[in-house]
This record gives C-alpha cells, sequence and structure tokens, in this order.
C-alpha cells in the first residue's frame, strides 16, 4: 500500500485532500495518507484530517518539509493548494513522486502546446495561480479551459504531465462558475491519476 502525504494551505478549502479521503474510504484508491502537511495553522484541509484521524504538521518553513515526509517515509506527495515553493532539495530527494495540479494545460514538451477538443491551441498558464489563471482563460477568451496533474520537476510550473481534463467555457460564464465546474473535474482526475500509481503495485 503506498503511503502519502498531502499538502495543503489556507488557499483552499482541501476539496482534493476530501477526494482523496473518499476515495481511499471506498476502496477505489488502495493507499494510505500517513500525513496532511500544511503551511498554516487555519486550513480549512486540516479540519478534514482531524475528522479523520489524518496526522497532522505544521511546515510554515519550507526548509523543515523534507524531515517531516522522511518521517512518515511516504512514496508519494500530493500538492493540493500548496502555496510554498518546494525546493530543489525537496524534488531531488522525490524524483517523479511530487505530484501538483496546475490551473492550465502544460505540454509535454517545454516549446510545445497541447490541442483543445476543438482544434485550438490550449493556455499553459505557467506561472499562474488559481484565480487568475481562470480569469486567463476568460480574457482570452479562450473555448476551453483545463487543468493538467504533472510530476513536479526544477523547471517551473512544468514536468512529466500525468494526465489533462477539459471544461467548456460557456459565454455567461464568470472565474466562479468555471472554477466550480472545473474542480469536479480535478478532484475527480487526481484520483484517477493517484489510482493509475498507486492501485495494483505492491
Amino acid at each position: 500500500m503506498k503511503r502519502l502525504a498531502v499538502l495543503i494551505s489556507n488557499a483552499g478549502t482541501g476539496t482534493n485532500l476530501q477526494a482523496i479521503i473518499d476515495a481511499i474510504k471506498s476502496k477505489k484508491l488502495n493507499a494510505k495518507i500517513s500525513v496532511v502537511v500544511s503551511s498554516d495553522r487555519d486550513a480549512y484541509g486540516l479540519t478534514r484530517a482531524k475528522e479523520n484521524k489524518i496526522p497532522i504538521e505544521i511546515c510554515s518553513n519550507k526548509k523543515k518539509l523534507l524531515p517531516i515526509l522522511k518521517k512518515y517515509k511516504v512514496d508519494f506527495v500530493c500538492l493540493a493548494g500548496w502555496k510554498q515553493i518546494i525546493s530543489d532539495e525537496v524534488i531531488s530527494a522525490y524524483p517523479n513522486k511530487i505530484l501538483n495540479l496546475h490551473p492550465g494545460l502544460i505540454s509535454d514538451k517545454i516549446d510545445g502546446f497541447v490541442i483543445a477538443p476543438d482544434g485550438s491551441k490550449a493556455l499553459w498558464n505557467r506561472g499562474m495561480l488559481t484565480d487568475v489563471a481562470i480569469k486567463n482563460f476568460l480574457d482570452n477568451n479562450a473555448s476551453w479551459a483545463g487543468s493538467s496533474i504533472h510530476f513536479l520537476s526544477s523547471e517551473f510550473d512544468f514536468g512529466k504531465v500525468l494526465d489533462r481534463c477539459f471544461e467548456k467555457i460557456r459565454k455567461t460564464d464568470s472565474v466562479e462558475s468555471l472554477y466550480s465546474r472545473l474542480k469536479k473535474k480535478e478532484n475527480e482526475l487526481y484520483i484517477q491519476v493517484l489510482i493509475k500509481l498507486c492501485n495494483g503495485r505492491k
């Protein structure tokens, strides 16, 4: 059974964490959350962790992250609203083991791009946090929004893409309405990727 560390902050509400918890409870995902690490003591995801009796660590200093991950002997690190920059030291210690959900469509190649379902060039939204990224889809009159799950690498907002999801943009969409639909697909995407990584392996 694979051991997961889920890294959160007060930037979100912990829906990806909850999706992972639910998938484990329903036995869809053969894994265990060994620890939930938060950079903030007021992160709502901590309430979700406490309700499910999952160990908690507060890591306000990014230099203390690696010792925490090693302490819990985790196999995969799942970023779920984590705000701190992951150091090269941590990336080197967990090559192709740190999953990041990015609110844009990351290319398989650093100089490439992704094609949306309608054949248009999709937006990478490199370097943009969630609200800004979603607004960027709307500001550029994109026909499709989307997100990518990738392995974190030393190259900023890039790394091996594990999967992507797309959401059709409506003429009446606001940042809130578009993201509410995309978020549901992101939750499902995270679980699908984790199932591929964790299930059926010793």
